[in-house]
């Protein structure tokens, strides 16, 4: 029979799927791949992965085909996981697992759409999209017949949880998992992958949107540092594969950055097994203190630039309003829900069950569903 175990050169400190804690629910199975390549698979076949496709990453999904969604930026955060995971001897089917799931419970509209349901959810429990992400997993998607959501491992949902960047800060951690300690190195390394991805891919978003500009960035050291070494190599080369070139040696930069830290870090704290990793219970993931400092710089130019642009405002306050109505409507009305919503009202109350149905929400459905409520009929 061919052999579906995990690649025999994991390093000790690696998560494997035969030392997982296992499942929520128990499964037998003579399915012969491994737990986590299985928990990547249901990620990707389920519903709340295919609606990242129409969800806000900066642009919305309407303003153009070229820029990223939810799931574009989910693809890259799994490549440039695999990437390191692979270097660092990692399991690379557990990062792949996390890259593909760490946004599954984000809502429509990008960060402006969490914002707002969080400002709504005061005093119900607020929201935050890693615990939204988990609960997707955990209960919200509905494909099988024995239990509700993935029964995804507790290795895959620990990383979920406690997904970390400054975006997404970790709120709620269950007593299951460990609350003030560090996941495994595979979930630390989602962290970083998800930032060198949206850094990344949102300048070339922003470039390509005339938001931002070649000029503007010349601000940015870690930038001009990136294409002075493209010109030296390229010195005829275009504006357009310019930007391309120079983002490819960025991400290669700093993925190389974040393996050589990493593994001087995990020698320094003599990390050679996960138990060692929850003793040290330090981040062993992170950048050097100069690439740090110069992405740190990069980041506070695309806030005050690209995220903070006036047309991206007006997006802003649209999407605001958008959620806002359609939250104050279904909180009068819960009637309105689809029926299946109906059965969760009593299980998680009806603010919780609204914001579950607006965080699943696309963001042209979002808007569909406002136009239907909303807009008036236009006489024919």
């Amino acid at each position: 029979m061919f052999d579906y175990s995990e690649r025999p050169d994991l390093a000790p400190f690696a998560c494997t799927s035969a030392a997982s804690k296992g499942r929520k629910y128990p499964e037998e199975s003579s399915d012969p791949r491994p737990m986590f390549e299985r928990d990547r698979d249901r990620i990707i076949h389920c519903a709340a992965f295919r609606r990242l496709e129409y969800k806000t990453q900066v642009f919305l999904n309407h303003e153009g085909d070229y820029y990223r969604t939810r799931l574009t930026h989910s693809l890259e955060v799994a490549q440039i996981g695999k990437s390191v995971a692979r270097r660092l001897r990692l399991n690379d089917d557990l990062t792949e697992a996390l890259a593909l799931a760490h946004d599954l419970g984000h809502t429509p509209f990008g960060h402006t759409g969490e914002e707002v349901l969080n400002q709504l959810m005061q005093g119900f429990g607020g929201f935050e999209h890693n615990y939204q992400s988990f609960r997707v997993v955990n209960e919200l998607e509905e494909r099988y017949a024995a239990f509700d959501g993935l029964n995804l491992s507790w290795e895959v949902r620990e990383g979920i949880l406690k997904h970390s960047s400054p975006h997404d800060v970790p709120t709620k951690i269950l007593d299951e998992f460990l609350p003030g300690v560090v996941p495994s190195i595979e979930g630390q390394l989602i962290n970083y992958a998800d930032e060198i991805a949206y850094n990344n891919h949102d300048i070339d978003d922003g470039i390509k949107s005339g938001y931002l500009t070649l000029d503007l960035l010349k601000e940015v050291e870690l930038w001009q540092r990136m294409v002075s070494r493209v010109r030296e190599r390229y010195p005829t080369i275009d504006d357009k594969r310019l930007v391309a070139r120079t983002v490819s040696a960025l991400i290669g930069m700093q993925i190389t950055d974040i393996c050589e830290t990493t593994w001087a870090n995990i020698q320094q704290y003599g990390v050679n097994s996960l138990d060692d990793l929850r003793r040290v219970n330090r981040v062993l993931v992170h950048f050097s203190p100069q690439v740090e400092q110069e992405n740190m710089a990069l980041k506070k130019f695309l806030k005050e630039k690209l995220y903070r642009h006036h047309k991206v405002d007006k997006m802003r306050v649209k999407a605001e309003h958008v959620l806002s109505k359609l939250f104050e409507t279904y909180l009068k009305r819960p009637n309105l829900l689809p029926p299946k919503y109906h059965r969760r009202i009593e299980q998680n109350g009806v603010e919780r069950t609204v914001a579950d149905y607006l965080a699943g929400m696309t963001d042209r459905y979002a808007l569909d569903d406002y136009k239907t409520l909303f807009e008036t009929f236009e006489r024919v």
